[in-house]
Formats: C-alpha cells, sequence, structure tokens
C-alpha cells in the first residue's frame, strides 16, 4: 500500500529534526579558557625549621616529616580528654558550623540545578472545560456576506472540550555554556566545603585555646592561692616580733598591704577564668548560664607536631583550598561569558489529546502535534557581551590575586608559630633560672632581715620579684601551648584536598 503525501512529509521532517539533534551532538563544544591551578612561590624548607634551632627548643621538638601525620581529632595529641569531650560537642552542636554545613548544602543544591538544563524541559497542561460559542462570532458561525453568500446557521449549542497537551523544549548545549555553568557551580560547591571544613578547624582550634587559657588561670590561681598562704606567714610573722618588741608597726603595715594587694590579684583571676568558660560554653553550643568547668591547673606540655614540607601546605589548608576552587570558578564564568557570542538552538515539540467527547479523549484520532526547530542570535548589543567577558576576566585576576594571597599568609602563619615555639622554648628556660635567682633572693633578703640587718621592705621586694617572675613563666607556658594549637591549625588540622567532594558526588 503506497504511502501518502501527508506520510512522506512527515517522516522526512522527523528525518531533518533527528539529524539535527545527532550534528548537534557531535559539533558541541566548550568555549572558554582551559583552567589550570594558578602558580605560587613555594619555598623548600621552613625557614625555622633546621638543626640549629632544633637544638635551641627545650622540652618541645617537632615532630620529623616521615612521622605520623596530624589527624582529623587533632587535639587527641594533647591528651586532655576534658578537652576531647569538648571538641566533640562543637563539631554536633556549634552554630557557626551548622551555619557553614547549611551554605555547602544550598550551594550543592545548586550544581543540581545547573545540571538539570542539560536535558529537556517536558510540561503538561491537562483541562476539561465545557464551553458555548457566541453567535456574533462570524469565524466560528459563518457570515452572509455581498455576493449572496447564504448565511450559516449560527452554533450556539455548548460542547465540552477534554485536552490533554503536552510540550518539551530542549536547548542543546552547543557552547558549553551549561557544562561551564555546572563547573561553576561544582567548584562554588567545593569553596563552600572547604570553608565548611576551615570554619569547622577555626571552632576546634578556638576552643582548643580558650580552654588551655582557662587551664591557665586556673595555674595563675593556684599560684597566688599558695603566694597569699605565704604573705600571711610572713604577716603573722611580722606581727609576732612587733608584740616582742623586735620590729616596729610599719613593718606590720608593709606585709598588710602586700597580702592584701595580693589577694585583690588573686580574686581579679576569676574574672577571665569565668569569661573563658562562658566563650567555651557558647562554642559548644550551651547557654553560658548552665555551663561551668571545674577547677584544674594546666599541666599538658606542648606535643611533637609533623609540620611536613611546604609544598604540602597547599593542599593541607581548607581556607588556601577554597580561594583556588573560587580561582577555577571565576574561570569557568568566563567561558559562560564568552557562549553568549554565539547563536542559541531550541528544538521544541508538542502534542497531545484533544476531543469534545470523554469518550474519544484517549483514541488515536484525538491526537495532535507539532515539532521544529528555532534559533536566536544577537545582532548588535553595543558592546554588552564583550564588557561582560571583560567583567569575568578581571574577576578572575582578582581571585587569582586572593589565591597567592592566602598562600602567602599561611606560609606566614606558620613561621610565626614555628618561631614561636622555638623562642618561648629559650624564654621558658631562661625563665626557670630567673625564678632558681628569685627564690635564692628571697631566702637571702629574709634571713638578713631576721637578723636585723635589713629592713622587711627587703623582704617585700624579694617576694614581689619571686611573684611576678612565677606569672611570667605562667603566662610564656600558656603562649606556648597556644602556639602549639595554632601552629596545628596554621598546617591545616590534618585536612587534605582529597576531603573535597568530587563532581560526581556533588549531583548526585
Amino acid at each position: 500500500m503506497r504511502r501518502s503525501s501527508r506520510s512522506v512529509k512527515r517522516m522526512r521532517l522527523v528525518l531533518l529534526i533527528d539529524a539535527l539533534v545527532v550534528a548537534v551532538l557531535i559539533c558541541g563544544c566548550t568555549v572558554g579558557p582551559k583552567y589550570h591551578t594558578p602558580s605560587v612561590q613555594t619555598p623548600a624548607a621552613y625557614k625555622e625549621v633546621t638543626p640549629e634551632n632544633q637544638k635551641d627548643i627545650d622540652n618541645w621538638k617537632l615532630a620529623q616529616p616521615s612521622d605520623a601525620v596530624i589527624r582529623g581529632n587533632w587535639w587527641e595529641v594533647f591528651n586532655e580528654p576534658e578537652l576531647n569531650k569538648f571538641e566533640e560537642q562543637v563539631n554536633v552542636s556549634n552554630q557557626s558550623i551548622v551555619a557553614a554545613e547549611a551554605s555547602f548544602m544550598a550551594e550543592r543544591a545548586l550544581v543540581r540545578e545547573a545540571r538539570s538544563q542539560l536535558f529537556p524541559t517536558v510540561t503538561t497542561d491537562p483541562s476539561i472545560s465545557r464551553e458555548r460559542i457566541s453567535p456574533n462570532l462570524k469565524e466560528f458561525n459563518g457570515s452572509s456576506g455581498a455576493g449572496g453568500t447564504t448565511p450559516t446557521t449560527p452554533v450556539t449549542k455548548p460542547f465540552n472540550d477534554f485536552s490533554l497537551p503536552f510540550d518539551a523544549t530542549w536547548v542543546p548545549d552547543l557552547w558549553g555554556k551549561i557544562r561551564n555553568t555546572v563547573k561553576s557551580s561544582a567548584y562554588g560547591a567545593q569553596a563552600s566545603a572547604a570553608d565548611l571544613a576551615n570554619t569547622r578547624l577555626s571552632m576546634q582550634a578556638d576552643l582548643a585555646v580558650d580552654y588551655f587559657d582557662l587551664r591557665s588561670q586556673d595555674s595563675l590561681k593556684q599560684l597566688l592561692d599558695s603566694t597569699v598562704d605565704a604573705y600571711k606567714e610572713s604577716l603573722r610573722l611580722t606581727q609576732v616580733l612587733y608584740q616582742t618588741g623586735i620590729n616596729n608597726e610599719e613593718t606590720v603595715a608593709q606585709a598588710e598591704t602586700q597580702l592584701e594587694t595580693t589577694e585583690a590579684q588573686d580574686t581579679n583571676v576569676g574574672i577571665l577564668r569565668a569569661q573563658y568558660e562562658h566563650a567555651i560554653a557558647m562554642l559548644v553550643g550551651q547557654p553560658a548560664s548552665t555551663f561551668s568547668i571545674p577547677v584544674k591547673a594546666l599541666a599538658t606540655a606542648p606535643p611533637p607536631i609533623p609540620y611536613g614540607v611546604p609544598s604540602q601546605l597547599l593542599e593541607r589548608r581548607p581556607d588556601v583550598a577554597a580561594e583556588e576552587r573560587l580561582v577555577a570558578q571565576a574561570n569557568a564564568q568566563i567561558g559562560i561569558a564568552r557562549a553568549a557570542y554565539f547563536p542559541t538552538i531550541t528544538l521544541s515539540a508538542a502534542g497531545g489529546f484533544e476531543t469534545s467527547s470523554i469518550g474519544n479523549w484517549f483514541t488515536w484520532p484525538s491526537r495532535f502535534w507539532s515539532i521544529g526547530p528555532s534559533a536566536a542570535e544577537t545582532i548588535f548589543d553595543a558592546g554588552l557581551r564583550r564588557a561582560t567577558v571583560q567583567q569575568y576576566r578581571s574577576q578572575y585576576d582578582e581571585t587569582v590575586a586572593n589565591y597567592r594571597q592566602n598562600v602567602l599568609t599561611a606560609f606566614q602563619q606558620v613561621e610565626d608559630n614555628l618561631s614561636g615555639l622555638r623562642i618561648l622554648s629559650q624564654e621558658i628556660e631562661q625563665q626557670n633560672v630567673a625564678i632558681n635567682s628569685s627564690q635564692k633572693y628571697l631566702t637571702i633578703a629574709t634571713s638578713r632581715w631576721k637578723l636585723g640587718l635589713d629592713p622587711y621592705l627587703d623582704v617585700i621586694t624579694a617576694q614581689t620579684t619571686l611573684l611576678s617572675n612565677q606569672q611570667t613563666l605562667v603566662n610564656l607556658k600558656i603562649q606556648q601551648i597556644t602556639s602549639s594549637v595554632q601552629l596545628i591549625e596554621a598546617l591545616g588540622g590534618g585536612w587534605d584536598t582529597s576531603q573535597l567532594p568530587s563532581t560526581a558526588a556533588l549531583v548526585k
């Protein structure tokens, strides 16, 4: 049986559309610059990490690059069970981390939104209506014009309209605009994931620093408590000697003044301790009013820290990784802008069923359809596209500069903490010598006062010097332990870029 002319034309149209689709898939390309990670100057070794410098370190030794790397739960190297408990709470309850995680999930959703544009959009708009055509509509009811045309009978009888249309639209990604958009969104999501890791690391480090600061206040309180007890004993001795006529009233007044001043210092320590306790409560997501930490003096020594080599720092710092992903995102944006120079081709198709009788709604004769491509191209835009490309190129240059600045800051922070730990080790050793000398000075001054050779003021001077040196030692030790925390943070806290989600994982 010979096919009808209409069927042959319909088949030719379908074949033409199929050929166009195949050509689109074969010829599609991605415009825009290929991405390369920006080059940065990386030193071969840390300046502070030399055999000569390590010899100066007392009671603290840098772990060698061959030692175990920093682990995810890096705070466990301090062997503080209470700190470990608080750190686990930070990961779950800290609201800054929760907010950063929500931001990452939003960025991840943007990747899926962008990817959905690679596929056709299919819509439907079913309707059921009952209609009546106005008899005065000539285009529906006919007309009785000049020339003797016989008027038709107006169609006034109501009728039903059952419609089930389907529309499909697809914009082939000929020039890679959608693919670049997916890349841009994926890079943005990866940057957000790195920001989340950096926020988590910052909150963990802040907690560790606040915890050790609180313990330093406990150590200072312990020192002042023992000093107050010693000064009370000195006051009692001056009172006894005064009552026996050996000392004068001035000596008693001096001892009282020194005791009362030290008691005020002892009381003042409670202010900072309370503030650190409140800060820890906030970090672990608890109300400060219902949170408390038992008193315990600082007894933690700085642990060995594997520092690695400078080239590894770029892979271990989440903030550096975030900046690098933003550079990649800015590069993809250039490709999106350049795609505007090329035409947009849209493939559209429509079809469905329509009838006035529900019984015939889904029968073959009730079908209708249409199919065809369209193209759109901007002919004149007064330089808009060129300016847009220039804008994104400039933004790319900005992100490259930010990335390189962040790398320089990372190296600075590592060197700062390495030098701080080295110098603090020397200073603590010197301070211990100073305390021993102060203790000897106090012993001599006390003996000479008891023998009546020197005034009690010399004893007070010696006691004040000893207390000052002891307080300095407490502060140096807290600087040393917090510098250890900050060095771990500067080294990335056990994080590395392998933990960033892949593009495939982001679209799931």
